[in-house]
């Protein structure tokens, strides 16, 4: 699909929860790491930096955002709602290894602490690549490491359930190019046989790691935003580009709240 003039903006893309490697600067610019090459991006210099076939691919500027938000809403003026809520919101391509272990550390946590961990792992195990910048650890080198030796990322639980991943993705057992193209649930099924992975981490890789964007993760807001405002539909229903749906309800929802009433206050008024 061929892209159009449409919006693309930073922070939408770059702070709704899909990455931890970028930080916003005081001059409002953001700064991160992507496939061991360091970036600073502000709207002043992103028409020339966007100009680079890397990061053009890296921010999905090919993609056709418009026209895939225009067909979502059409018939659902909800979905139209959120998708207006954030319309430069893009799904960044990013390394898949790096999606996988994000997304494990981010079990049971929020975004400041995985991007504490994630910035420690990469300090202790990643290739200097600038003053104060490294680039992601390959799999093949946390493969040979044990839990103690992960201690001072402090991930708690996680770190075994980042082993397991390193060994696998190093031998081969989970092939992540192979995912990028393989039947939707046999890419789920493969990596939820890495220790700790289940549904949410997977489709959490496969949408932002393997750019699958039919993949539909689903956390605690994603499942009371879909009985709340989308009761009975399920993600399927949003068809191939149903990983940008979800992306637009996350964001959506997380940042509207009082759309959410619970049991208790529901009761309380009688609902």
């Amino acid at each position: 699909m061929a892209k159009k003039n449409d919006a693309f903006d930073l922070e939408q893309t770059l702070e709704c929860g899909q990455c931890f490697r970028w930080e916003k600067q005081q001059d409002g610019s953001y700064t991160g790491v992507a496939s061991g090459r360091i970036l600073n991006i502000s709207e002043q210099n992103r028409g020339h930096v966007l100009d680079d076939p890397f990061w053009k691919q890296y921010f999905d500027l090919p993609l056709d955002y418009e026209e895939i938000r225009e067909n979502l809403a059409a018939d659902d003026p909800t979905l139209a709602r959120a998708a207006k809520f954030a319309p430069g919101m893009r799904i960044l391509n990013q390394e898949p290894w790096e999606a996988l272990c994000s997304f494990i550390f981010s079990q049971n946590n929020n975004i400041p602490r995985i991007k504490g961990i994630v910035s420690r792992f990469c300090v202790g195990f990643g290739e200097k690549i600038g003053s104060g910048y490294y680039a992601f650890p390959k799999a093949e080198k946390i493969a040979g490491l044990c839990e103690q030796d992960l201690a001072p990322v402090r991930s708690g639980f996680r770190a075994k359930y980042i082993l397991s991943a390193a060994r696998k993705v190093a031998q081969g057992e989970v092939d992540l190019e192979a995912l990028k193209t393989a039947p939707l649930p046999e890419a789920r099924e493969s990596l939820m046989t890495i220790h700790g992975v289940g549904q949410k981490v997977a489709d959490c890789t496969l949408l932002y790691g393997l750019h699958r964007l039919e993949a539909f993760p689903m956390d605690v807001w994603m499942k009371r935003a879909m009985r709340t405002l989308f009761p009975g539909r399920e993600p399927e229903s949003f068809g191939e580009y149903a990983g940008i749906a979800q992306q637009y309800i996350f964001h959506y929802s997380r940042n509207h709240p009082e759309l959410f009433v619970t049991e208790k206050e529901s009761a309380a008024v009688g609902m």
